[in-house]
């Protein structure tokens, strides 16, 4: 059954002067409009299309090929557009824009024109209309995580702590990344690869930005060794270097770096000096 709110793949039953109608199951047929096709798209009836569903300003099942900031049951930080007596509406990249209702706001102050605020897409249940709200610990799993140690996952940066920073995992947990994992510049909004620390006895999530030494090791020094190898042999980056200019180059932490380029400089691979490395050849 097509799922408002979401991404679908629909069979497309006839063509119109105004678009394509697609077959909605229960939802009806539904329109495309022509301005929404893709070029060079095969549209004859029997044809599918993944089109995303949402209600038009006439409350309308419509379709439309553009990608959402944000799908029903997803996080994502969104810019308010205008505060209304109805609620506020939020820029979500289509042309119609998202509901946050009043009584869903949660701020310490009311939002404003220009501020974002971190929300999810829900269906309201009475309307049918995608409709965001800041409750997010409602929409967050209630199962116990179950991530691995060291798994990668998609993170979504709530906003600062004491400790550090919150962020949503994948879409379904809480987690905490401590101050001393956060090895560039975060704010709330960012959407970041991330990786499991540990799940602690109490279930609360440790997160990082990378994984750990042992783990990063080799791949960083892999890529050490092609980076030297495409400069010539030579890189103005050492273990003294700035720790920016090195996330900045490598995306990693200093302590990080030095591990790799400390490996490569036991096997000969490379010589350290204060200035930067070099690639030593063996020829």
């Amino acid at each position: 059954m097509p799922a408002m709110g979401r991404f679908n793949t629909l069979e497309i039953l006839r063509t119109s002067s105004i678009g394509l109608f697609l077959d909605g199951g229960t939802l009806g047929d539904i329109l495309l409009p022509t301005r929404q096709i893709p070029r060079g798209t095969s549209t004859e009836p029997g044809d599918s299309l993944r089109v995303f569903l949402y209600l038009d300003s006439e409350d309308r099942p419509i379709a439309t090929t553009e990608r959402p900031k944000i799908q029903v049951g997803e996080f994502a930080a969104l810019e308010v557009v205008e505060r209304t007596p109805v609620g506020i509406f939020l820029n979500w990249g289509l042309p119609k824009d998202l509901l946050l209702p009043h009584f869903e706001e949660r701020t310490s102050r009311p939002l404003r024109q220009g501020d974002r605020c971190v929300v999810v897409a829900y269906l309201d249940d009475r309307t049918q209309r995608i409709t965001a709200s800041m409750r997010l610990d409602r929409y967050l799993s209630r199962e116990p995580a179950d991530y691995g140690r060291d798994e990668e996952v998609d993170l979504l940066i709530t906003g600062p702590t004491d400790l550090g920073f919150n962020a949503i995992i994948n879409h379904r947990h809480w987690g905490l990344l401590h101050k001393s994992e956060a090895i560039r510049p975060l704010r709330m909004g960012t959407h970041t690869r991330g990786y499991i620390r540990q799940i602690r006895d109490d279930g609360k999530v440790d997160l990082s930005l990378q994984p750990r030494r042992e783990v990063l090791a080799e791949p960083l020094a892999e890529q050490i060794l092609e980076r030297l190898q495409k400069a010539g042999g030579t890189l103005a980056i050492s273990d003294k270097s700035d720790p920016a200019l090195i996330q900045r180059t490598f995306g990693v932490s200093k302590g990080n770096f030095k591990k790799a380029i400390g490996g490569l400089y036991k096997q000969g691979l490379i010589t350290i000096d204060n200035d930067g490395i070099r690639q030593v050849d063996k020829s």
